[in-house]
């Protein structure tokens, strides 16, 4: 029984799946690019045995829904309890990536049935997207995904205790969109008492200027062929403003002269609104802010961008014609540029243009977040993701974007997940995967990711995850280059 009604899951495998619960209303017709409201009440039975559908966007991925235009009941949740517990359990609540544009909680590998089976409850959730969830309307609030992420933990707070949940020991988690969702929800006073701690994997440096996130919208709106206006918004689909969201995207894809926007073309993220949004969550965590001294387990994987040249997301950057630009564009000094150089003596230019990259986006943020929160007092631990091994064939196997989740998940198995881990699963790999399900079950129980959390008075060291062992090593030697720097696009032109 949940507070808007009575539910029913199936039992499988000594788990309570419970999937399509809907925290909230649709959002859609009056209630469009509105903050979320409270789903409606119900009194018969609600069987809850498919995932919800999924927000308006473009991606189709393996194995996972596509969005068809007309779904409209897109904020859901879904629940992997232990069937037999002897009492509350600590409750994970997933945030799914995607470049707050694309994605949804029913992806296989997000999966929780591992996590579930190491003893928690494990919520993952979807919530707006693209345009719907982050594009600037006037007159309406910014933001509106991460309000439906503080709408899902409300419900984790009022209804997972008829789960075996603890609502009192809840940890977010998520990675790339999804973790930097949860910077901005730690930065938020409005989170205050809905979470504990806080598992982030990859935190994008992608957080917006309110003038970026206008001029953004003003150019969806134009591509869509609307008025920037509330009522020119409103008037257009939610078909029209992905269609144009992606006719957007082509075109600083497509011109090198475009600025920051053509290497990397994420056209919504968490805007500054100073509302939900007052300070820059990677410079100032919210360790002091309304979700107290929460405990943080931080993770990057060793080659992040390689991901976005493997799916061709990016332009490659061959000459270093292309990567002093790529430098200038992205208001790097060029100094980082030569130190990366002499770092990478015998690379090719594009090696060095996605480690400098994959730096800028993932890495320099994610690491200088887990600093930030330890010199503020908060419990940190910080962590690498560097397994690797080489194909059949010679190719190597990287150490990209996402490939760490199924790890994390236990579904190394899952529909699609060979792109991400380069292929079938050894006994490597699955120790691996142990290993780190049950490092994510711990800190989740009690704060303890099984490694000495960083101080503020000695050098970071970093626990990495690897085959066939971990080790604890220093932070790279190319974090160090970036004192005093920081991803800062200037302008657009």
């Amino acid at each position: 029984m949940t507070r808007r009604g009575p539910v029913r899951g199936t039992v499988a495998d000594g788990l309570r799946i419970t999937l399509g619960v809907p925290y909230a209303a649709p959002p859609f017709g009056a209630r469009r690019f509105q903050a979320p409201h409270p789903a409606e009440a119900w009194h018969e039975v609600r069987e809850c045995t498919r995932f919800g559908p999924v927000a308006p966007q473009s991606a189709e991925l393996p194995g996972s829904p596509a969005w068809r235009p007309g779904d409209e009941d897109v904020l859901t949740l879904n629940i992997w309890a232990p069937a037999e517990t002897s009492g509350p359990l600590p409750v994970l609540f997933w945030i799914h990536g995607g470049a707050y544009t694309f994605g949804s909680s029913a992806q296989p590998d997000y999966d929780g049935s591992a996590l579930a089976h190491a003893g928690t409850v494990v919520v993952t959730c979807n919530y707006r997207l693209g345009f719907e969830g982050f594009g600037h309307v006037p007159g309406f609030p910014d933001n509106r995904g991460l309000l439906d992420q503080i709408a899902a933990l409300e419900w984790v707070r009022d209804n997972i205790a008829a789960f075996g949940g603890d609502p009192e020991n809840v940890t977010v988690a998520g990675q790339s969109a999804g973790g930097g969702s949860i910077a901005s929800l730690m930065s938020s006073a409005r989170t205050d008492g809905l979470f504990r701690r806080a598992i982030i994997h990859s935190v994008p440096d992608a957080f917006f200027p309110p003038e970026l996130a206008e001029r953004l919208a003003r150019e969806v709106a134009e591509a869509a062929g609307v008025a920037p206006t509330a009522h020119g918004l409103l008037a257009a689909t939610p078909r029209a403003l992905v269609e144009a969201s992606d006719r957007v995207v082509a075109r600083y894809a497509g011109d090198p002269a475009s600025g920051f926007l053509h290497y990397d073309t994420v056209l919504y993220g968490p805007v500054l609104d100073g509302v939900l949004l007052t300070r820059d969550p990677v410079e100032a965590p919210g360790a002091e802010g309304a979700t107290g001294l929460v405990d943080l387990l931080v993770c990057h994987t060793t080659e992040e961008y390689w991901l976005m040249h493997q799916v061709g997301s990016m332009p490659p950057v061959t000459t270093d014609d292309g990567l002093a630009r790529f430098a200038t564009d992205y208001g790097l000094p060029a100094d980082l540029v030569a130190a990366y150089r002499a770092l990478m003596p015998d690379a090719p230019v594009l090696d060095v243009f996605l480690a400098l990259a994959g730096d800028a986006v993932f890495t320099v943020p994610t690491v200088r977040f887990a600093e930030a929160h330890a010199r503020a007092g908060g419990r940190t631990f910080l962590s690498r993701f560097d397994r690797r091994r080489t194909r059949p064939d010679g190719s190597p196997v990287r150490a990209w974007h996402a490939a760490d989740v199924p790890f994390a998940f236990g579904t190394l198995d899952a529909t699609g997940v060979d792109f991400l881990t380069g292929g079938p699963a050894d006994a490597d790999d699955r120790a691996l995967s142990r290993r780190m399900v049950d490092a994510w079950a711990a800190f989740a129980a009690d704060g303890d990711a099984g490694w000495a959390p960083l101080t503020a008075s000695a050098a970071p060291t970093v626990h990495v995850w690897d085959v066939p062992d971990d080790r604890t090593e220093g932070v790279s030697a190319a974090h160090a280059l970036w004192h005093g720097a920081r991803m800062a696009p200037p302008s657009l032109p």
